[in-house]
């Protein structure tokens, strides 16, 4: 028997990773879908390893919007989700959107669902994406599902790309702030403290700060930088894990889980205004939740964009100000 390395995920998006001796890849397999997970990837432990480049495969949002409007289009039409997917294998240009799109449909033609098929690749599909077509496949309105997700995506981007114009001025000030605090650091504070030593005082505490920053800056320059790029991928990478993923989501959120009605436990979360608990009631009294969450969806959706709008308003002047 060997001893195979395996990664899977179930419908929710959790990754899990672990070991499996067994005669065959097939049999981890068998073992692994037993236990209601879609299996990622297997490889033999002891075999050669692979350098993953994730960063250089990616997915852009608009693009992801396209594929899911063109698939609702297509399955609205009449044509099967199997000639559909052939179709966009083919119409597709980004090169790994369309390595996934052939694996996707290779998997329904294996007899996988859709939304199954998609878990299998949780860099492109979300797992709000991928539970919006498992709802969509459950309920019979796939196409209009996956409309929906379209509309969501192309939201997401213009949120994106308002919020990035409105950065871009504030952001280039603060570089240029931040180039200018090192310079003065690394090369005006060992001016001072040479003048202050010819002179034979004793150097206050804020020019002993400065000083002991300075020969940070200019000795230890390549450390410091170092233990941020550390500390920054320590985080993403506890962020990502399936402890460290609901840990955070957790101090996000403070969102409790009971069982009973959804309006119960949303006004007992801080996180959510009266006025969406109150829509939220009156939707499970009346029968018509899904409409009360479309208007407080809209609601949102049109403060943010009000939010946006009026930060980009402000942010010139007060950065000139700063």
């Amino acid at each position: 028997m060997s001893t195979y390395v395996f990664k899977a995920i179930d419908l929710a998006g959790v990754k899990t990773r672990g070991e499996f001796e067994a005669e065959s890849k097939q049999a981890v397999s068998d073992q692994l879908k037993r236990r209601g997970l879609i299996v990622l990837d297997i490889a033999d432990k002891h075999g050669s390893r692979e350098i993953e480049l994730d960063f250089l495969k990616s997915v852009k949002a608009s693009e992801l919007a396209v594929f899911s409007r063109q698939l609702s289009t297509m399955i609205t039409s009449g044509m099967s989700i199997l000639r559909a997917l052939y179709v966009l294998e083919e119409q597709t240009e980004g090169k790994f959107l369309k390595e996934t799109i052939v694996a996707v449909r290779k998997d329904v033609e294996a007899g996988l669902a859709l939304s199954e098929a998609m878990a299998r690749h949780p860099k492109v599909f979300s797992p709000l994406f991928i539970a919006m077509t498992q709802a969509g496949e459950a309920g019979g309105v796939l196409e209009n599902a996956l409309m929906r997700v379209a509309d969501q995506l192309e939201k997401d981007a213009s949120l994106r790309r308002q919020i990035r114009s409105a950065m871009v001025y504030p952001t280039l000030v603060i570089v240029f702030a931040v180039g200018v605090m090192m310079a003065l650091v690394a090369f005006l504070v060992p001016v001072f403290e040479g003048v202050f030593k010819q002179f034979g005082g004793e150097l206050p505490k804020i020019t002993k700060v400065s000083v002991f920053l300075s020969h940070a800056v200019t000795g230890y320059w390549w450390l410091m930088f170092l233990l941020a790029a550390c500390a920054m991928v320590a985080f993403l990478k506890w962020k990502k894990s399936s402890w460290g993923r609901p840990q955070w989501d957790h101090f996000r959120l403070r969102v409790p889980m009971k069982i009973g009605t959804i309006a119960a436990p949303l006004a007992q979360a801080p996180v959510f205004p009266t006025m969406v608990t109150h829509m939220v009631g009156v939707g499970e009294e009346t029968g018509a939740l899904d409409t009360m969450l479309d208007k407080v969806a809209d609601f949102y959706e049109d403060q943010v964009e009000a939010s946006v709008k009026a930060l980009t308003s402000i942010l010139e002047p007060v950065m000139i100000i700063v």
